[in-house]
């Protein structure tokens, strides 16, 4: 019970089709079973309201969408409505191929600017109003889901610019909230096997699911086996945790070793 009696928010609680769990489910689900009060925040309400009946323990669904200021205050609102306070705020929505990304010389400004709002801006604007709340109960933690794409070779410049762009916003909003007792880190998945990651490079490819595994796993140094959306879940709870009480402004590789093998 290391996050009893906390409330979180988790944006992105829901997750697009594929075989496995995402992340923002699993860390919903690991909140909960931990205690943990959780309001599950997605733009897609009936997949936000599979993830609070999967996760229990009183967890309430919520739509909204980071492209709109106006939603993702007014979940923050919600949790505070519902029971009290913010303790956690865990922003878990990313785009990328999906949002048409693409490399440096074929981008368009339209899907940058896509991407960019959603994975870059949204998270911005989420903890612009969670800081309030968390600045008046002198506590909190802000987590967030970056990629190991931040520092690592990846071929597609709006998911990599804007992953790396969040490190330097977690760094920023941890030094300038720690007089409050606000802790904000960041989470670096390597290469997991999560809708968002294989299945959408399915459908994308033509490949087999089995066919895109295959080719993420063999570049797994750990087991040469990719990662799971449960092995992102255990990292964001360690970090929501008291355990964690002395880390602030700090990007955690979950990578199977991946960003060591780079260097």
């Amino acid at each position: 019970m290391r996050l009893k009696d906390k409330t979180a928010v988790i944006i992105g609680a829901g997750q697009s089709p594929g075989e496995t769990t995402g992340n923002g489910r699993a860390t919903a689900i690991r909140f909960a079973q931990e205690g943990a009060r959780v309001l599950c925040v997605d733009r897609d309400l009936a997949s936000a309201e599979e993830t609070a009946k999967l996760a229990g323990n009183g967890s309430a669904a919520f739509q909204a969408d980071v492209l709109k200021e106006d939603s993702l205050g007014a979940a923050i609102a919600e949790a505070v409505r519902l029971w009290g306070r913010l303790d956690i705020l865990h922003y878990n929505v990313g785009v990328s191929i999906a949002g048409g990304d693409a490399p440096p010389t074929e981008i368009t400004a339209e899907a940058f600017d896509r991407v960019t709002a959603i994975n870059l801006r949204g998270f911005i604007l989420a903890v612009k109003h969670a800081l309030p709340v968390m600045r008046r109960q002198e506590g909190g933690v802000i987590l967030s889901i970056s990629s190991a794409a931040a520092v690592e070779s990846y071929p597609y410049v709006a998911y990599k610019t804007t992953k790396a762009a969040m490190l330097a916003f977690t760094e920023q909003v941890a030094i300038q909230n720690a007089e409050y007792g606000i802790r904000c880190n960041t989470i670096l998945p390597g290469l997991m096997d999560t809708p968002m990651a294989v299945d959408t490079r399915v459908r994308h490819t033509g490949k087999t699911r089995a066919e895109v595994a295959a080719e993420r796993n063999a570049k797994v140094p750990l087991r040469r086996r990719m990662g799971t959306a449960w092995d992102v879940a255990n990292a964001a709870l360690f970090l929501a945790s008291d355990e964690a009480g002395f880390i602030t402004g700090v990007a955690l590789p979950v990578d199977g070793g991946r960003l060591v093998q780079i260097g």
